[in-house]
């Protein structure tokens, strides 16, 4: 192989050669007469000629020493000419051997470039800056909206009666129809499923007794997960039953929240189970889905009323996922005035752990155990625009409005969304559309009835007075026929003979009367006013 191209390459030198040392052609009309380059060798047309000394002397008559051009091309015609004088500006000028002339170009030394000393490294975590990650984001309430389909059920989001009587449209959204009564399934499904098999082979465990806990037993029992209920011995009966049907471990434990919580944590760290809470992320995330069917089933709506007495995470799950998807919707949050644990919160900026309030126990349960957590009060802050506090009076009238209007039973809790508007709290809704969460249904029988008393005397629909009557015959015969041409009904009455000396001959009745609304019950009381100087009407 090194013998082949050895053979080439002589051929092709002995070629140039021969080309190279050929006389010199006349010069033509069209080329130029370059009285500097003198050699017709110089005439080759290449861009890179390496110019070398022949290693032996050269029998050309005009010169002694030849010069050898090699080039990576062929001879073609020559460049462009260039004059002596432009030379000049390259180099000096100096003759060797006779009328060769040879130029050489002093190269002058560039001065120095310092390169700039290079920045000094930082750290990638210097320049990027990460955010945080957000304690519940819309993704994760997608997700447990996705889980659930198979285990809750979509509750309805009716037009309600009662819209034409305040002037707004209201949309109640029934969350008191789950098998337990309460909003709180989704979150402790989803609470549930998220759990791993060795957390749900071990067990959970929850305290007191709550909607929270109601949803555990039931769901927990339904996914063969062992669970246990630590209630005070103060639980009434009928509430420990239900407990017991769903197929939980119920353990009567202290005389209050408090120490059946402190003995469910010590049970759950011995043995090995899980303490549910309702402020973890997940449990948000499933209450979340509440927000999301609020908007699907309620095109265009402006405003959402939510109630918030022990159940911040749903305000501020449900507010999480309608500020995604619409930002413009208007998110109220509605607690007890005697328990207002969220407003006192937002006045101090952070969350309040020890409030000094007085609460009905019967009616509001727990709320003086429960505390606000800090996520849930930062999302609380950030999400929802109002937050308002409603009377007990208010919230038993609306009891009272759902069991006329929606042929529905409803607690004091799920009642505040409703009695914020019927108390004249939102005057800004007029003319609006509205969603209201109606959260949960969980109260006694007994204690549904005295609630309804009470309403009704506060919807000046039951009234109370008491009346002298003569003791002659025909007087309390009088009486009653009277309220019966008025067409008032007759619930209680008590006659008591009068004692005192001055009123001889003269008896007290006292009589609880129902009338249709408060404009029959007005005009009773100016009839009998007028019929009766000396009666006596009782306060509410």
């Amino acid at each position: 192989m090194n013998f082949a191209a050895q053979l080439l390459y002589s051929s092709y030198l002995s070629e140039r050669l021969q080309r190279l040392y050929s006389p010199r052609p006349a010069l033509k009309d069209t080329e130029e007469n370059d009285p500097f380059w003198q050699r017709w060798e110089l005439h080759l047309n290449s861009p890179g000629i390496l110019w070398e000394f022949l290693p032996k002397p050269c029998s050309h008559q005009r010169c002694d020493l030849c010069l050898r051009a090699l080039t990576n091309g062929t001879a073609g015609c020559r460049p462009t000419l260039i004059e002596p004088e432009r030379l000049k500006d390259f180099g000096e000028e100096h003759l060797v051997n006779g009328d060769v002339k040879v130029f050489e170009t002093k190269v002058v030394e560039a001065p120095e470039v310092r390169l700039m000393e290079p920045p000094k490294t930082r750290r990638v975590s210097e320049f990027r800056h990460t955010p945080k990650p957000q304690y519940l984001r819309f993704e994760d309430i997608s997700a447990a909206a996705f889980r659930l389909q198979t285990g809750i059920q979509k509750t309805p989001c009716t037009y309600s009666r009662l819209s034409k009587q305040y002037g707004m449209e209201i949309y109640l959204k029934k969350e008191h129809l789950h098998y337990t009564g309460s909003v709180k399934e989704r979150g402790v499904l989803y609470q549930l499923t998220c759990l791993t098999q060795e957390q749900q082979r071990k067990g959970v465990i929850v305290s007191t007794d709550c909607n929270f806990s109601m949803a555990v037993a039931h769901h927990a029992v339904e996914l063969k997960i062992p669970v246990f209920v630590i209630m005070p011995s103060g639980c009434s009966s009928p509430r420990l039953r239900v407990y017991r049907d769903y197929g939980a471990m119920v353990i009567s434990y202290g005389s209050t929240g408090q120490d059946s919580r402190s003995h469910a944590r010590h049970l759950a760290k011995e043995n090995g189970y899980l303490y549910l809470e309702e402020s973890v992320e997940v449990y948000l995330a499933g209450l979340g889905t509440v927000g999301m069917e609020i908007v699907e089933q309620v095109p265009k709506v402006d405003a959402v009323v939510v109630p918030a007495a022990g159940q911040y995470g749903l305000l501020a799950g449900t507010a999480a996922a309608i500020k995604h998807l619409n930002s413009q919707i208007t998110v109220i949050g509605v607690e007890p005035e005697g328990f207002p644990l969220l407003l006192q919160s937002l006045k101090m900026d952070s969350p309040v752990k020890d409030m000094h309030s007085n609460p009905n126990k019967q009616l509001y349960g727990d709320l003086m155990e429960r505390s606000l957590g800090v996520h849930v009060f930062q999302l609380a802050k950030k999400l929802v625009d109002k937050v308002i506090s409603v009377r007990l009076e208010d919230s038993l009238v609306a009891m009272l409005r759902f069991q006329e209007f929606e042929r529905s039973t409803v607690d004091t809790e799920g009642a505040m969304g409703l009695a914020a508007i019927l108390a004249g709290q939102l005057p800004e809704l007029k003319g609006k559309k509205v969603a209201v969460v109606v959260s949960s249904a969980n109260m006694e029988l007994a204690l549904v009835r005295q609630c309804v008393d009470r309403a009704l005397v506060l919807d000046d629909r039951v009234s109370k007075f008491s009346v002298q009557l003569g003791e002659w015959p025909g007087d309390m015969a009088k009486l009653l026929d009277f309220l019966s041409r008025e067409d008032v009904r007759l619930l209680d009455i008590c006659h008591r003979t009068q004692s005192d000396r001055s009123d001889l001959f003269k008896s007290k009745v006292e009589c609880v009367v129902e009338t249709r609304d408060k404009s029959q019950s007005a005009q009773l009381r100016r009839t009998l006013s007028d019929r009766y100087p000396s009666i006596c009407w009782l306060d509410r």
